[in-house]
């Protein structure tokens, strides 16, 4: 995520399995628990749920702009980590119409927003399971007062603006709502004829209109973290092609910024090429942008397609999305806290650009941040331990890529962008935590860093 700050438009662990039985044997009914109803995120203890691993969604919904009415079935494919008599789902908001689980009625109940799912026969544990959701209303987007504002599902005039993060699919889709658990997704979406739907990946046959109503599928065949999907909805012109490294290129613009899709286009094929040069293959089947006219004040960068909201991006804020699609989306955080690890990469990758393009090296702008006096706000957060409360703090961003160059600095460019390359080779679809960057960094340079990350992370004040 970029938050736009010139005024454009501007887990310690997953939760363990609880006395599983030996995944030969069949569990006993007195294996059967509860599935937690958080993921294990101190931080963000609402957030997930324990039991279960989702495989796959398959999200089908039905948008009425003019009424702001959304039908939804989803339907989730998990495998359970310890034998359930109940489990989870997050989801904010609608009406719950049914429920089943492999087929069969299942009772529910809501509290707040956990979704509770009784299924009418125990799951064993290491079974696999589908679960069902039906439900309808009118989506109700998400709000963060310290930085961030507004986020999840967010109605427009002529559809909608979805962008997610940290905890916003919630607000359109049941899910285990933490970037912990990540699965491929299917999206079927129909609107009123003449509206876009625009969802990650790559779009799966041609729309097909009955009625008056057209429907759009898409299939994002990597896995995903749930905040990162989209249905972003409403009048788009398109840009389709491929980069000149051969992957598909789309860019999408309101008609209101139409005048920046084709910078978009060429721009996000340029910078995605780049990076792959610097960060190793690029991750996904496409690549690409969406422009809407919502002011969110930030972009997102929704798997294979960055969201702005409301203003013309420039090329550093596309620079930042697009290092995301390594640093955030295929490389994924296990816990909100290392948050550092997707905003520092990013930010840094903005340097990175701007250094490629001659404009300034990154240590000239390492050393801009490091002349700010000692009681700066931005020594004060050290952003290896991202705070829930303000989760976006610039810290995260800015002194996470010092954290970055400080390193580069200290083992030299050879080890270091081997090292950028070796993270997002190892960790490619998976998860991480700042420890085993640290032990990556010390292991591929041969020093004893220890000292250097935690002035730079954990220290409330400006390192030397």
């Amino acid at each position: 995520m970029h938050v736009n700050r010139r005024g454009m438009a501007v887990v310690a662990a997953l939760v363990s399995a609880l006395a599983c039985a030996p995944a030969d044997e069949p569990s006993s009914a007195n294996d059967h628990l509860p599935g937690a109803p958080g993921i294990g995120d101190t931080d963000f203890p609402k957030d997930g749920n324990g039991g279960y691993d989702v495989t796959h969604y398959a999200i089908a919904i039905d948008y009425t702009p003019a009424s702001k009415q959304l039908v939804g079935v989803t339907t989730i494919t998990a495998g359970a980590t310890h034998g359930l008599s109940s489990f989870n789902l997050d989801l904010s908001g609608f009406t719950v119409r049914s429920v089943t689980v492999n087929d069969a009625p299942a009772t529910f109940s809501r509290q707040g927003d956990e979704l509770t799912v009784r299924p009418a026969r125990p799951i064993d544990n290491h079974a696999t399971f589908t679960v069902k959701v039906s439900y309808a209303g009118v989506p109700k987007p998400a709000g963060d007062g310290s930085n961030l504002g507004t986020y999840g599902f967010m109605p427009t005039p002529d559809g909608a603006f979805v962008a997610a993060e940290p905890n916003g699919a919630k607000t359109w889709f049941p899910a285990n709502d933490h970037p912990a658990d990540k699965a491929p997704f299917d999206f079927s979406i129909t609107v009123p004829a003449g509206v876009t739907a625009l969802a990650n990946g790559e779009m799966v046959g041609q729309p097909t209109t009955v009625g008056g109503r057209t429907t759009y599928r898409w299939r994002e065949r990597h896995p995903m973290v749930t905040y990162l999907a989209t249905a972003t909805l409403g009048k788009f012109e398109l840009r389709q092609g491929s980069t000149p490294g051969g992957i598909p290129n789309l860019a999408a613009a309101d008609p209101r910024f139409t005048t920046s899709i084709d910078r978009l286009y060429a721009t996000s094929a340029t910078i995605t090429d780049y990076w792959a040069t610097v960060f190793g293959p690029y991750p996904f089947g496409s690549t690409g942008g969406v422009v809407d006219d919502y002011a969110a004040g930030y972009a997102l960068e929704s798997q294979t397609k960055p969201l702005y909201g409301g203003f013309h991006p420039d090329e550093t804020i596309i620079a930042h999305e697009l290092a995301h699609q390594w640093f955030g989306n295929s490389v994924s955080i296990k816990r909100w806290r290392d948050l550092w690890l997707n905003e520092g990469f990013a930010t840094y990758a903005e340097w990175l650009w701007a250094e490629h393009k001659g404009t300034k090296t990154a240590e000239a702008t390492f050393k801009d941040f490091h002349r700010r006096r000692a009681g700066d706000p931005i020594w004060k957060y050290p952003p290896g331990r991202a705070r829930a409360e303000d989760l976006f703090n610039q810290a995260v961003y800015s002194r996470g890529a010092m954290t970055l160059h400080a390193l580069r600095r200290a083992v030299g460019d050879q080890t270091f962008f081997a090292l950028l390359k070796r993270w997002a080779a190892d960790h490619r679809y998976g998860h991480v935590t700042t420890d085993q960057f640290i032990g990556l960094a010390e292991q591929m340079s041969g020093k004893e860093l220890s000292a250097l990350f935690d002035a730079w992370l954990f220290q409330p004040r400006r390192p030397q």
